[in-house]
């Protein structure tokens, strides 16, 4: 099931999305199992990605991209072409994170 986004935060995750790069590229054998765990972890890690299909056509760019989204449980932000920018809440974001000790210099 894919998440559902208002129009006010797709707005703003445009605006964050767009400096990004692509993150992920699909090849030969399109979105393969393979493919869809890569994005699971840039969404674990980012929570907003943008990646790249290598599709024939409109409707096969489409097709995919509502894959990804169903069986990642993400929302498509936007589709310019034959990138997607995906969106995910991390749930472990609210968590406090360990403090990372500060680097030491030479």
């Amino acid at each position: 099931m894919s998440l559902s986004l208002d129009a006010d935060t797709r707005r703003a995750l445009k605006k964050q999305a767009h400096h990004l790069k692509p993150i992920v590229q699909t090849g030969a054998a399109g979105l393969s199992e393979p493919v869809l765990a890569e994005i699971e972890r840039a969404l674990v890690d980012h929570e907003l990605v943008k990646i790249k299909l290598a599709a024939d056509d409109k409707a096969g760019v489409r097709a995919d991209v509502a894959t990804a989204c169903d069986s990642l449980g993400a929302a498509c932000v936007q589709q310019i072409g034959r990138t997607a920018t995906l969106y995910r809440p991390n749930p472990d974001a609210d968590k406090p994170e360990k403090k990372a000790a500060p680097k030491r210099r030479r």
